[in-house]
């Protein structure tokens, strides 16, 4: 694959550059390759409970649909009254008015059925001649015609609860059913936008019930009672603060978020800390340019007490959280120059949300955003990093100077991806092979998915776990690697890797499914961030800012060795260069193999006497009673096949060669010999697949 076409070193100007052209992605859904082992789980301070919020929202979602799909069948229907003549044998459904001592019920006659009993018969009657008309006594009834009643009607108006107390239904007595038919009223059910009524009643005005009486003697009273149930206005958290301007300036990020209490605004800091109580701890993990870095962990001591068992559980298969704390720049005034800006704050959390389902790079869990000093937990925290690191180089948040009170922050919520790299003493070729290929792959998927580039690739944007159950994270012993099976080498020190932090990143992102829309391209302006001139304080630093500079020359003239300042052209960071991933991998294998510990030793294997009889295995004993085992039946590993020096000698054997594939990559992305045809992490890990350093099953 050519090098796209590019001005040469010192002769680039603005008036001079061109967009480079390249082929036209289609706009078919992209693959993720790789799975997830489960989904993010989302905003643990909306209510303590992070799956609660979402599954009232569903709940409520489906009462409302209900609710609205029967108010628009009940306004279909209208009732009107009219006289009709019934024969006495019949038995009437509908609503009977009923005279008890004196005063006008409405009641629901539903003939009781006894399916034990067969009624007996009645010889037939015949009906009787229409009585003159007594309208105190008895009504006709018809089917439903459009007439006008001239006789005042009676609007009764219910709740909920009294709408159902309405529909409650009464067994009518053998009196009522042997005694001379009765005449119900037949209503006009309406119902009214904004809340369920039972609608208009036309009949003969009956006596005023007592609440009826009260309201006709006190009518103000009823009406503010009225008003303040017509009032549905959502009513918003304590914690929010009332400041158009503020949350009109941050309404970009509030889109981005996922939970409706995150989006409803700007919330105060403090009243956001306090959701969580004192059951989650606050402990600050790292800083940069961008901000500070802080975990949240379960304290099982308080939760026990204060809380139930399946929310202590919901909680703990929650996990432990990361939250990424931005100061953001004040739209005026005092703060406006310095901070992260709310445009390259919505890029970063897109280019979150959109990489999530790829292996190997950060979860996405939430963004809230906040304002005020930092809480008390908050500065606790910030204030132990302080005394305990000697990297504390940020202000104080107490500072007044530093950060007005009125500060707003970004509060990134993440999975917890294990520890940084550059915190992380690895000493195993096994733990360098596995870091290696793990950021590689990633990075190789990404750039199908998304065009790609990550541009700050350093040991404290990986970071590592392990996935032993009891998180140990030392290098793998002989007998570890001999009970396993494995042919490419890959994945036997059981790290995983994770790329975070995306603020200088590039991608292309395809945000809606309508094939028409253009891909909207998320990146960031490096020029501006004065990072190309700097001069490394000691090997390590000075070897991250040649990196840097490798990385501009590659965008800008096409070849990374070249790295003589050329000018600076707006929008070129828009373009994309895959091989700048091709840089900062080779900067990453160098200093995994330079700066190496030293392995530790073996254990020395237990001798026995001949005739003695032989020690149990507790580890194995213990995974066959758990019925775990990561091992395959005897025969069929190593450690069953060969002696102990036979397995020292082959796991050395395996040792040398995962180093000379290493040394063979260093080879094919050194700048100025490296292999021709190697222009992206894809090619590299295409590569080592054909070259049986991988699986495919270790990529796909």
């Amino acid at each position: 694959m050519p090098l796209p076409s590019s001005p040469p070193a010192g002769h680039a100007t603005p008036d001079q550059w061109q967009p480079r052209t390249r082929k036209t992605r289609t706009t078919a859904q992209r693959k993720v390759y790789g799975k997830r082992k489960a989904d993010a789980p989302r905003a643990v301070f909306d209510q303590r409970s992070p799956a609660k919020e979402l599954e009232k929202t569903k709940k409520n979602a489906v009462l409302d649909d209900a609710v609205e799909g029967i108010q628009t069948k009940l306004a279909e229907i209208k009732i009107e009254e009219k006289e009709v003549s019934v024969p006495s044998e019949r038995k009437t459904r509908g609503r009977r008015i009923k005279k008890e001592k004196g005063e006008e019920k409405l009641q629901e006659d539903w003939p009781q059925e006894k399916p034990q009993e067969k009624p007996q018969e009645k010889p037939q009657e015949k009906p009787q001649e229409k009585p003159q008309e007594k309208p105190q006594e008895k009504e006709e009834i018809e089917p439903p015609v459009d007439i006008k009643d001239e006789t005042p009607s009676t609007e009764i108006s219910c709740g909920p609860n009294e709408l159902l107390e309405s529909h409650m239904e009464q067994t009518p007595s053998k009196s009522d059913t042997k005694a001379k038919p009765r005449y119900s009223t037949m209503v006009e059910v309406r119902i009214s936008t904004g809340r369920m009524s039972t609608g208009n009643i036309s009949t003969t005005p009956p006596k005023a019930s007592p609440k009826q009486q009260r309201e006709e003697q006190n009518p103000t009273e009823s009406k503010k009672r009225t008003t303040r149930k017509k009032n549905n206005a959502p009513r918003l958290s304590s914690g929010c603060v009332q400041d158009e301007k503020a949350n009109a300036y941050v309404h970009p990020i509030l889109n981005e978020a996922l939970s409706p209490v995150a989006a409803q605004g700007v919330q105060k800091f403090s009243s956001w800390a306090a959701r969580g109580g004192n059951m989650l701890q606050v402990v600050k993990l790292a800083e940069g340019s961008y901000g500070e870095v802080y975990k949240l962990h379960l304290r099982e001591d308080v939760c026990k007490q204060e809380m139930s068992k399946s929310k202590l559980a919901r909680l703990r298969a929650y996990g432990d959280n990361v939250f990424k704390v931005i100061p953001l720049r004040a739209q005026s005034g005092p703060g406006s120059k310095k901070f992260t800006s709310i445009k390259e704050i919505v890029s970063e959390i897109k280019m979150l949300k959109y990489l999530d389902p790829i292996p190997g790079f950060a979860r996405f869990r939430e963004i809230h955003v906040v304002q005020g000093r930092f809480p008390e937990s908050f500065q606790s925290a910030w204030d132990h990093y302080k005394k305990t690191k000697d990297d504390c180089l940020n202000p104080n948040p107490s500072n007044k100077r530093a950060y007005p009170d009125s500060q707003i922050w970004a509060i990134v919520e993440m999975d917890d991806a294990g520890c940084e790299l550059e915190k992380f003493a690895w000493s195993s070729v096994f733990q360098i092979y596995d870091i290696f290929w793990g950021v590689a792959m990633a990075l190789a998927r990404a750039e199908e998915y998304a065009m790609f580039e990550h541009r700050d690739l350093h040991l404290g944007n990986v970071c590592i776990k392990t996935t032993r159950e009891n998180n140990c994270m030392d290098p793998p012993t002989d007998l570890d690697i001999a009970r396993r099976s494995f042919s490419s080498g890959f994945g036997l020190s059981t790290l995983e890797t994770t790329i975070i932090d995306y603020s200088l990143s590039r991608a292309e992102l395809q945000l809606s499914d309508d094939p028409n829309q253009a891909l909207e391209v998320a990146s960031s302006d490096l020029d501006k961030k004065q990072i190309f001139d700097a001069i490394g304080v000691d090997e390590d630093d000075a070897l991250l800012r040649d990196t840097y500079r490798h990385m501009r020359a590659q965008l800008y003239t096409g070849n990374p060795a070249q790295t003589e300042k050329t000018p600076d052209i707006p929008g070129i960071w828009a373009e994309y260069s895959p091989r700048t991933n091709l840089v900062w991998l080779l900067f990453l294998l160098k200093n995994l193999l330079k700066n190496r510990k030293s392995e530790p030793a073996q254990p020395a294997p237990v001798q026995r006497n001949p005739l003695a009889p032989r020690s149990p295995n507790k580890n194995m004993e213990v995974k066959k009673k758990s019925g775990k085992s990561d091992t395959k039946p005897a025969g069929k590993t190593l450690a069953s096949q060969l002696s102990q020096t036979e397995i020292q000698s082959h796991v050395g054997k395996l040792k040398k060669t995962l180093e000379d594939r290493l040394g063979a990559v260093m080879g094919l992305l050194d700048f100025e010999h490296g292999h021709e045809d190697m222009c992206c992490a894809a090619d590299l890990v295409a590569y080592a697949i054909d070259s049986q350093w991988l699986e495919e099953k270790d990529f796909f």
